[in-house]
Order: structure tokens, then sequence, then C-alpha cells
């Protein structure tokens, strides 16, 4: 099953997506215009013959959800409102620590790590997830 990864942000979006097998997982871009996100995620989705969702679910490092949480399952019901493809949550804890890691590795400049760094962890996101499926 071919996957789209978000993970959202306030200020930029991460996507990622797997292959049908469910054994790679490559970012895609992130997204700094908020202003049509679910336009950009649905296009997207058709772009990338995308049959399910997988949204980074940010929890609190006790496992609770809070504020940030419920913003998430909120942009949930809007989103399946829109494409009507099943959407899955997935814990995103310390994905953003396990992207700056790998991206401290590269050599690149601050602006460009900055401009993936959250399809990067939308891509960790989703290995976690395909994990977890098997």
């Amino acid at each position: 099953m071919r996957f789209l990864c978000i993970d959202l942000g306030d200020k930029r979006t991460g996507l990622a997506i797997c292959d049908s097998d469910e054994t790679i997982a490559s970012p895609v871009e992130t997204i700094e215009d908020q202003k049509d996100l679910i336009g950009h995620i649905a296009a997207a989705i058709k772009q990338y013959d995308i049959e399910a969702v997988v949204l980074g679910l940010p929890l609190n490092m006790d496992g609770s959800e809070g504020d940030r949480a419920a913003v998430v399952r909120k942009f949930a019901n809007k989103l399946t409102e829109k494409i009507g493809i099943e959407i899955f949550f997935q814990d995103e804890r310390l994905s953003s620590f396990s992207a700056t890691d790998k991206l401290s590795r590269t050599g690149l400049t601050h602006k460009k790590k900055k401009n993936r760094i959250d399809a990067i962890a939308a891509a960790e996101i989703l290995k976690e997830f395909i994990a977890a499926r098997k």
C-alpha cells in the first residue's frame, strides 16, 4: 500500500511517501505555504497514487496527548472530508531529533537543512509506521 506521511507544523509541513511494498520511505517535500495546505496534500495524493495517509501525532514524552495533538486530530478531520481515504496516526516523538541528527552529518548549510528537515522527519515517522505494521 502506498502511504503519504504528513509531519504537520505551524510554519512548515513535511511530506514523505513509501513504495507500494512498504519497504522504503522517502522524503518528498517541505511545504512552506500553509494557506492551501489541504489542497496541496490532495494534489500530492493524486500525483503519487496514494492509498492512505499517515499523520505524525505529537505525543508528550509520557505518551499523553496535549494541545498540539488536538490540532493534528482536528486537521485530520478536515483532511478526511477533502480526500476521503483512510488516515492513520503515528507517534512522532523524537522524529525531528532523528532528522536533525541525520542532516548534521551532511555538510549542508543551515538554510538547506531547514528546507529539508520536515520532509525527512515525515520519512522517519513513516519508517516507524511501516515497521509497526510488520
